[in-house]
């Protein structure tokens, strides 16, 4: 597998905090499409939970109105989330975080659930099948467990669902199969049972929030040639101004908010002392662990693609992340890999 190093993360297509107009989304993809002229590759991740396949809906039809050729794009769907009726005001799988939808999802992760999802995400792409699967979101089906016998039972779905990716790759459907999860130690648990092409860790490796477990583990895949593609490197927008950390809204009162404002007030001080963006030092950060090698980058705002994409190019000079080390803001580990000195 060889992947850009800028991949579009689609959630933004799915209504994900804002409604985001048409012609926006067709705007991004657009600047995106143009980036990716020096990628020499696009490729879209996206997932049938992103706006209850709003997400899926809507790539579709701008790459449709762009006449982009299927076999020019990669598109990965994260499948285990299915588009069902919308009963109330707004849906119940994520409540307050995607907005103007009119479908609610549901999680199905099993044999069935996950041929389902992948039939139901070709429709909605219209044209445009997804070639990289995976199944999304293992971690919040486990938590859902009432016991140690259910546990077991929701990993045996987990497993099912791997045999039906699996079925679809050898089937030719699929070139390769993988994982994405915001807890990375059930991507942990996957891969001693799985062969994967891939995984996408959400959340987990970011300058705020990068434990030396998850660097072992990290190193681990990279040495065992598994592609590893870092998203959600701003904590769902925290890190650069927003005011949910990892797709929760923060209240800025509570204990849990105080310190989280206070790390980030400190972490913009420093930035601004050295005159280096948030977003470069999220973005550095993250292509920088061991065995990444893409990014998920997502944004609402069609200008800051080329933006984005050109972070990845900034060079940040040791001693500001000595100066970050120094004031507690990341970890002895975080600041060996970013000088080059994690083993």
């Amino acid at each position: 597998m060889n992947l850009p190093k800028f991949i579009f993360g689609t959630s933004c297509l799915g209504n994900l905090y804002i409604e985001t107009p048409k012609e926006v989304k067709r705007a991004l993809i657009r600047e995106y499409l143009n980036v990716d002229k020096e990628q020499g590759i696009s490729f879209f991740d996206c997932a049938g939970k992103y706006g209850a396949g709003l997400a899926l809906e809507s790539l579709g039809e701008c790459l449709k109105e762009l006449e982009v050729a299927p076999e020019d794009i990669i598109i990965s769907n994260k499948l285990g989330w299915s588009r069902i009726p919308l009963s109330g005001s707004e849906p119940t799988f994520e409540p307050g975080v995607w907005k103007g939808l009119k479908y609610d999802a549901v999680q199905k992760i099993s044999y069935h659930g996950m041929l389902e999802c992948y039939e139901q995400g070709n429709q909605l792409l219209n044209g445009y099948p997804a070639n990289y699967v995976s199944v999304h979101d293992p971690d919040e089906y486990m938590a859902l467990a009432t016991d140690a016998s259910d546990s077991e039972q929701r990993y045996g779905d987990i497993l099912e669902a791997y045999r039906a990716l699996r079925d679809l790759k050898r089937n030719g459907m699929a070139k390769a199969i993988g994982v994405g999860a915001k807890d990375w130690r059930i991507i942990q648990k996957i891969d001693a049972d799985i062969t994967l092409d891939w995984v996408m860790i959400a959340n987990s490796m970011t300058v705020h929030d990068h434990p030396s477990e998850l660097l072992d583990f990290m190193k681990k895949l990279e040495r065992q040639g598994t592609v590893i593609i870092n998203s959600a490197v701003f904590n769902a927008g925290f890190l650069t101004g927003g005011q949910h950390y990892n797709y929760q809204f923060i209240d800025p009162r509570s204990e849990r908010g105080k310190k989280l404002y206070n790390w980030r007030e400190q972490f913009v001080a420093t930035c601004e002392e050295f005159n280096i963006t948030p977003a470069a030092v999220c973005i550095n950060f993250g292509i920088s662990a061991p065995g990444v090698q893409s990014l998920a980058l997502s944004t609402t705002n069609p200008n800051r693609i080329g933006f984005n994409a050109d972070l990845l190019n900034v060079e940040i000079p040791a001693f500001f992340w000595k100066r970050l080390f120094n004031q507690n803001l990341i970890s002895k580990d975080g600041l060996d890999m970013m000088l080059g000195n994690l083993v």
